[in-house]
């Protein structure tokens, strides 16, 4: 019997959440599994939360022969199931993203001009639009 790890998905409509599991590879992606290794949630914005893995089991399920997905072996990577756990991102050290240049300079100040002006204008209209009211309003009362 070929043996396979992979992701059985359960969770709702546009939330998905998975289980890893061990699973005979003629079955069904959701269908029937030997057992259980842990569980994977893309979305958690925890990093902590986002997956858990039994490690033992999974090195034993590797051992037995099975044969990870692609997705399964990057979390098995990641948990350190085939040695030593690889470390998370690395954030890279930008010196410069902050400093101030000419374009940006032009381009704030283009923006600055664009918003006063948009603000004279919905004012403008919001002023004629009362005054049109009241003219409005005086007529009526006229009558």
């Amino acid at each position: 019997m070929a043996v396979v790890i992979r992701l059985k998905r359960t969770g709702r409509k546009n939330r998905p959440c998975y289980r890893i599991s061990v699973a005979d590879s003629r079955s069904p992606r959701d269908g029937r599994t030997l057992e259980t290794l842990g569980l994977y949630d893309p979305i958690s914005k925890n990093a902590e939360t986002q997956s858990t893995l039994n490690v033992e089991r999974a090195q034993h399920w590797l051992a037995e022969g099975a044969k990870p997905s692609e997705t399964v072996h990057s979390l098995f990577k990641r948990y350190g199931v085939y040695g030593e756990q690889v470390p998370q991102k690395k954030v890279r050290k930008r010196p410069g993203r902050k400093r101030k240049t000419k374009t940006g300079a032009s381009r704030a100040e283009a923006q600055s001009g664009r918003s006063t002006r948009k603000l004279a204008r919905s004012s403008a209209r919001i002023a004629a639009k009362r005054a049109a009211a009241k003219a409005a309003a005086e007529e009526g009362g006229a009558e």
